[in-house]
């Protein structure tokens, strides 16, 4: 469609050197098309050309003290995309590799996969480009304060509310609450992935992982005829995501035999230790390739890349976007592999996804596969506004709830627009559409 396709030419021109934010808007508009040939008031509103534009963009400097008293400068971003269900919503990254377009890219992925939570939360993101790894509790500590002391202005609990990522986890959201009560002296939900002492939700810590496979054992089942019980799992990443999908695949029946970091991987045909795994990367903050000092069957080698040559029935990429391409994508499907999660934001590439589909695939894209963490983050929000706690089972059977709600609305979508079985588009339709209608009933200036 001509219109969609002008939209996604502006976007590369106002949007230069950003390829990861152009690769998701492009999956989505082209989603997108029979929704906007069958909505043409949607097309005079201007609803696609202002999805595509971020409300607010904030970049700050973050200044901050090392151990050896030398002053340090970082860059902060809060990407704040689109409000119209809700408060912005989306976690915090802190790796080295962050800078705006790929703030943006996973900030405006943000806005489907908070639509498809059916909770009411808008899209953003946020993060900086300082690595946590190797630095002291006091210099993150003192970074943490820095980066708080400005985005507490833009913040609150009515109006963005931050979360975790890839380098942000308790310790880090932990000094970030802090800061921010002490600015603006008061105690609210502000931030999600809180200690359960003050206001942190159960779940939390495991939701993405357990989302992911509550998600794809609903869409194995009901596509298939299959689920993970029986079948090989292969998993990259070894952080929060891939360790908490690995012992709910495990808990489903299924065997897991290798996880990665981004030195290598560890292949164990005996199925994976979750215990020992845990102890490596939550208590040691070690590599993965303690793991084998452990287990003498297991090998580890060098590249995560090589991870997915391994035999197995469902892959579960959950390290990092375009992890997976289309030579990974082809070895997988000629060793049998019949399904993929995305526990990552966008961790497959175009191609690959296009093969996925192509081979019959069942292939569960991250904006609806990788949903569990923002769903549980809804839930602190509505503790915290109530002042109350559910029990660690409420949480986790309201988590199943939501993702299993979300394969069907997305398995529904894209069966109504002739797709059927196409997850991509039908997260892309379904999460569209309740946000579409909420900026076409808010007016133009919204």
């Amino acid at each position: 469609m001509r219109y969609l396709e002008s939209i996604m030419e502006q976007v590369v021109r106002r949007n230069p050197n950003e390829p990861e934010f152009h690769q998701a808007v492009k999956e989505v508009l082209e989603s997108l098309e029979p929704v906007a040939r069958m909505n043409p008031q949607w097309l005079q509103a201007g609803i696609f050309d202002r999805l595509v534009e971020p409300e607010r963009q904030i970049i700050f400097r973050v200044p901050w003290v090392d151990d050896n008293g030398k002053v340090q400068v970082n860059r902060g971003f809060r990407v704040q995309f689109n409000s119209a269900i809700g408060p912005y919503k989306g976690g915090l990254r802190f790796h080295p590799s962050v800078n705006l377009g790929i703030i943006k890219f996973l900030g405006f992925e943000q806005i489907f996969k908070n639509s498809l939570t059916g909770l009411p939360m808008g899209g953003g993101k946020g993060g900086s480009d300082f690595d946590p790894k190797g630095k002291s509790d006091g210099e993150i500590m003192r970074f943490c304060q820095s980066f708080m002391f400005e985005l507490a202005r833009h913040i609150g609990e009515n109006t963005d509310v931050p979360a975790g990522d890839i380098g942000v986890g308790s310790r880090e959201i932990g000094y970030m609450y802090g800061m921010y009560r002490k600015i603006r002296n008061e105690f609210t939900g502000v931030l999600t992935g809180k200690g359960l002492d003050w206001g942190g939700s159960l779940v939390r810590t495991e939701a993405t992982g357990y989302g992911l496979c509550y998600f794809m054992d609903e869409a194995m089942t009901a596509i298939k005829g299959r689920s993970f019980k029986g079948s090989t799992v292969v998993i990259s990443g070894s952080g929060n995501v891939a360790i908490y999908a690995a012992q709910k695949a495990s808990e489903l029946g299924g065997k897991v035999v290798a996880l990665s970091d981004s030195n290598g991987y560890i292949h164990d045909p005996d199925g994976i230790n979750l215990d020992t795994v845990k102890r490596i990367k939550e208590i040691e903050r070690k590599r993965i390739m303690e793991y084998i000092a452990y287990h003498p069957n297991a090998t580890y080698t060098e590249g995560c890349m090589g991870i997915w040559n391994i035999k197995c029935e469902i892959a579960l990429p959950c390290a990092t976007q375009n992890e997976l391409d289309e030579n990974a994508a082809k070895t997988l499907v000629a060793n049998g592999c019949f399904a993929v999660g995305e526990g990552a934001n966008m961790p497959s590439t175009p191609e690959a996804v296009e093969l996925f589909l192509k081979e019959g695939v069942v292939f569960g894209p991250a904006k609806a596969a990788n949903a569990g963490g923002v769903a549980t983050s809804g839930l602190e929000m509505s503790q915290n506004s109530i002042r109350y706690s559910w029990s660690f089972e409420e949480v986790n059977a309201k988590l199943r709830s939501i993702m299993i709600g979300i394969y069907r609305n997305a398995s529904e979508a894209a069966k109504e627009y002739g797709m059927e079985n196409n997850l991509v588009a039908g997260a892309n339709i379904a999460g569209f559409m309740k946000v579409a209608n909420a900026m076409y009933a808010q007016g133009i200036t919204y």
